[in-house]
């Protein structure tokens, strides 16, 4: 005699949605996965889903410009420096036509609960071009003209109003500014780790409250490298652990001119960095709230430290308390998988 048993409804249902959640969607440039480029993996996607969705990249290079409105989606690449999505925008041309910056990078996000995982995101309109161009600007309210140059902002990351993204083993490129734009003043949490991150003026520019960790930075041109708005939140911060930065001779460290409160230790300095601290852009219309919150310590440059990277943390903040669950407390646990 056959014993048959029938598991409970809900069981099935649990295993099912289980299922689904693990299971991956294969993109592959050479049609041997379920999709060949990566928009049309995203857009088969239901726009709601409590579960968290992954979409698996092989090894190619992606000529797209990436539209992610949906939330709980894992991109993951099979190699960093061989799974690349690449696009050529400058930001200057593309507001001439469009009233808002919705498009304006390679990868724009607008879901939340969003991982990027051993990617390679360029924006590679700077490498591109070597000229200014002159193009029609229908918002330029004067001429009607703008000139487009190649250290113009070019964003490889944009997102709008998303919340609890994660970058990990990404290498984010451009050689303008604000490569990597994760802004969103009010809501916004990030976290990177193990990243690269190369471009000019603003390069990364987080608004919210930010972390990145064991990241390298690496300045093409501009006047500052690093950036940050927490005009919103007293609390807002974006904290540097263990990262490195480098780029032509005399590239300055960073600036801000919203309220901005930055933490950087254990970081690294390349000998050619100009002897520049972080400063402030006075902007008449920006009040600061809050004054000066630019905090180091344990930093270091091999040909000699300068005066004004000295430890200087706040007596009530001891430096290993400075982890990420100090940044976001309870809003997120983005170490948590």
């Amino acid at each position: 005699m056959r014993l048959v048993f029938i598991l409970p409804f809900f069981t099935v249902l649990l295993l099912s949605l289980n299922s689904q959640a693990q299971k991956k969607i294969i993109v592959a440039k050479d049609g041997s996965g379920d999709f060949n480029s990566i928009q049309a993996a995203i857009n088969s996607l239901d726009t709601n889903s409590s579960q968290t969705r992954c979409i698996y990249i092989k090894n190619g290079v992606y000529n797209e410009k990436i539209y992610l409105e949906k939330s709980n989606i894992i991109l993951e690449g099979q190699d960093r420096s061989k799974t690349i999505i690449t696009s050529s925008i400058a930001r200057d041309e593309w507001r001439c036509i469009h009233n808002e910056d919705w498009g304006v990078a390679t990868l724009n996000v607008d879901g939340n609960d969003i991982t990027l995982k051993n990617l390679t995101i360029t924006n590679s309109y700077g490498f591109d071009n070597d000229k200014e161009r002159l193009v029609a600007c229908a918002f330029d309210t004067l001429t009607h003209q703008k000139k487009i140059a190649k250290n113009g902002h070019q964003m490889a990351l944009r997102t709008m109003a998303a919340t609890r993204l994660k970058a990990i083993n990404c290498h984010f490129r451009a050689f303008g500014g604000d490569t990597v734009s994760p802004w969103n003043v009010a809501e916004g949490l990030f976290y990177f780790k193990d990243c690269v991150m190369e471009g000019g003026v603003d390069f990364y520019c987080p608004r919210g409250w930010a972390w990145a960790e064991n990241c390298e930075f690496i300045a093409h041109n501009g006047t500052a490298a690093i950036w940050h708005d927490g005009s919103k939140y007293e609390d807002s911060k974006s904290v540097l652990m263990n990262c490195s930065f480098k780029g032509y001779d005399g590239f300055l460290l960073g600036r801000y001119h919203r309220d901005a409160q930055i933490y950087l230790v254990n970081c690294n300095f390349a000998d050619n960095m100009r002897d520049s601290a972080i400063y402030r852009v006075y902007v008449p219309t920006n009040t600061i709230q809050w004054g000066h919150r630019i905090y180091y310590f344990n930093c270091h440059r091999k040909a000699g430290d300068f005066a004004w990277f000295k430890n200087n943390l706040p007596e009530f903040i001891k430096p290993q308390e400075i982890k990420p669950s100090w940044v976001f407390g309870t809003k997120w646990k983005p170490e948590q998988p």
